[in-house]
């Protein structure tokens, strides 16, 4: 294969990429990452408050698609796939990067979370997932790749993660379970756990900084992941070179997660 066609292993493949909020976001790398291997990009916005946000880097990655997505809102999620099936037809990626928890349970402990804030938690984090793979698996009759986003809190406990962390151990196996129900339609999906990044969903979190600081001095690289890194890590497993790779969970953290 030629370098030219190296740098465009995506060629031609529809991504849709949820949960970007700014150029900080895990989703925009993803997004931009996709973008210059080749892909056509579908991007939404949560909101007309987050729209100029999201708007310029839209334009920027020159996506044909950008359409609202608030996947607590009856409908919005179904729009979504219908201006895709109509527009492109199929599907190849689809990005799951949104997570989200009522503040008060989120920096509380899990035996303060209320029954309602673990159900809004557990449906925004995870069980939208497993709506988008219902509705995107039609489209991707030719297989395709899913990603959803997790953390090292799913596994081990990471002080300050709270509800999140049995939220994220959901995902991860929702990722499992799908990856087992849709592979015989050549469908992969994966689970990336990425290291701490400074992304606004994060930011929510207690003594996040704290936890920044200590993946940097853990990491056997020495140093904290960007979004770049996430990004190349999921337009891998998008290409056919990882065609045999489903059903994982990978960490993308500088080595953090092997560490004691």
């Amino acid at each position: 294969m030629s370098g030219k066609a190296a740098n465009r292993v995506l060629d031609d493949m529809k991504a849709l990429v949820v949960g970007i909020a700014n150029d900080q976001s895990i989703a925009y790398g993803c997004a931009k990452a996709f973008r210059e291997l080749g892909a056509d990009l579908a991007v939404t916005y949560l909101n007309e408050k987050a729209k100029r946000f999201v708007e310029p880097l839209a334009q920027e990655l020159q996506a044909p698609l950008f359409l609202p997505l608030d996947v607590a809102q009856p409908g919005e999620l179904e729009a979504v796939f219908g201006r895709i099936a109509k527009d492109w037809g199929r599907l190849d990626i689809l990005v799951h990067s949104i997570a989200w928890a009522p503040k008060d349970d989120l920096q509380g402990g899990l035996l303060d979370c209320s029954a309602d804030g673990f159900t809004k938690a557990m449906d925004i984090s995870c069980h939208s997932f497993v709506r988008m793979a219902r509705l995107a698996a039609p489209l991707m009759d030719k297989g395709g790749s899913m990603f959803a986003m997790s953390y090292h809190g799913a596994n081990k406990v990471v002080p300050s993660y709270n509800v999140m962390g049995p939220v994220k151990a959901a995902l991860e196996a929702s990722c499992r379970y799908l990856a087992y129900e849709l592979g015989g339609k050549g469908i992969r999906v994966h689970a990336i756990s990425p290291g701490p990044l400074k992304t606004r969903a994060a930011s929510g979190l207690k003594d996040f900084e704290q936890l920044l600081n200590e993946a940097a001095q853990r990491a056997p690289l020495g140093e904290l992941v960007d979004i770049m890194d996430v990004g190349f890590a999921c337009a891998y497993l998008a290409t056919p070179y990882a065609r045999r790779v489903s059903g994982e969970t990978l960490y993308v953290d500088g080595g953090v997660n092997i560490m004691a």
